[in-house]
């Protein structure tokens, strides 16, 4: 198993969604505050697995989803923010993701979008949920259909 590869799918969430959260404000995003306190190793350089999320979000900007201004060391990308196309695929409704019901069709919406899932498999830790839903965002050839905005 490429453990390696699951941290990214986490990682990349974790990055997206804090984006997310501030967008459309531009922040600094600290891996820190994605993975928690990681040591360095003997060196004084950044553990393996800070520099993935470091690399995780170099990625997510080389490949299109958010911008940012400068690196900060390894600790942080400054001044950074979604893209349109990330912001677009996070508002996308995920098919089945919520049934019909009493809930007023605004917390229906909220509850349906990609972001809403991605941040509840999170919290929940759900490993395969959360690779499932990260997979999701970086497919482009979703159905037009399904977008909330």
């Amino acid at each position: 198993m490429d453990l390696q590869i699951d941290d990214f799918y986490k990682d990349a969430a974790a990055g997206l969604l804090t984006l997310y959260r501030a967008f459309p404000r531009k922040i600094a995003l600290y891996v820190e505050d994605l993975i928690g306190r990681e040591d360095p190793d003997e060196f004084g350089l950044p553990s393996i697995r800070h520099q993935s999320c470091l690399g995780t979000l170099i990625w997510l900007a080389e490949e299109g989803y958010l911008r940012f201004d400068s690196a900060i060391r390894y600790e942080a990308l400054d001044q950074a923010v979604l893209t349109e196309k990330a912001f677009l695929r996070l508002t996308r409704c995920v098919p089945h993701a919520v049934r019909d019901g009493e809930l007023p069709p605004s917390v229906r919406r909220e509850q349906a979008t990609l972001a809403f899932q991605l941040r509840s498999a999170l919290a929940e830790r759900h490993g395969e949920r959360v690779a499932r839903l990260t997979r999701m965002v970086f497919e482009s050839d979703l159905p037009r259909a399904s977008d909330i905005v």
